[in-house]
C-alpha cells in the first residue's frame, strides 16, 4: 500500500479543501500591471520644460514619418482605410513609447541634470552677441578671400608651368 501525504494546510487550494486566497493573486496582478504599465510621470515638475521639449520633438519626427508612410501607402493599392489607420496606429504606438521613455527613471535623471545645468549657464547679452557674430563672419569672409587668391594663384602658377 502506497503511502499518502497529508494535505498542506497552508497552501491554498490543498486537497481536501482549502480555499485559494484570491487577494494573493489580485495582488499579484496588480505589481505585474503596475511594472508593466508604469506610465506615470517620474518626478512631476523636475525637468518638464526638457521633457516636453525632447517628446514635441520626437512627436514631430514621427509625425513627418508617418505622414510620409501614409502618401507611400496611397501609390499602392492597399485601399484609404488601411493607408490611414496603420501610420495613425503607429504614431500611437510611438506616441507610447516616447511618453514611457521620457517617464523612464536614467532617461529623465539625465533629463532633469541637463536642465539644471542650463540654468547655471550664464547666458551672454544681445551686443556681446552681435559683436560675436559680426566678427565671426567677418573673419570667414577674409578667410575665404585669402583661400580664392591663394587657388587663383596656385592655378596660374601651375598653368604657366604646363604651358
Amino acid at each position: 500500500m502506497a503511502e499518502r501525504r497529508s494535505p498542506k494546510p497552508k497552501v491554498g487550494g490543498s486537497i481536501p479543501s482549502w480555499p485559494v486566497d484570491f487577494r494573493l493573486i489580485i495582488d499579484y496582478f496588480k505589481e505585474w500591471y503596475v511594472r508593466a504599465m508604469a506610465f506615470k510621470i517620474y518626478k512631476r515638475g523636475q525637468g518638464k520644460n526638457t521633457r516636453l521639449c525632447t517628446a514635441f520633438g520626437l512627436g514631430i519626427i514621427i509625425a513627418f514619418g508617418c505622414i510620409r508612410l501614409s502618401s507611400l501607402l496611397g501609390a499602392t493599392d492597399v485601399g484609404p482605410w488601411f493607408e490611414t489607420m496603420v501610420p495613425a496606429g503607429l504614431f500611437g504606438v510611438f506616441g507610447l513609447l516616447i511618453f514611457y521613455l521620457v517617464n523612464k527613471p536614467v532617461v529623465a535623471d539625465f533629463m532633469i541634470a541637463a536642465e539644471g545645468e542650463m540654468k547655471k549657464v550664464s547666458w551672454s547679452s544681445r551686443k556681446e552677441l552681435v559683436v560675436s557674430t559680426f566678427v565671426v563672419i567677418m573673419v570667414v569672409i577674409i578667410m575665404a578671400v585669402l583661400l580664392g587668391i591663394t587657388d587663383l594663384s596656385f592655378r596660374l602658377f601651375f598653368n604657366w608651368l604646363l604651358v
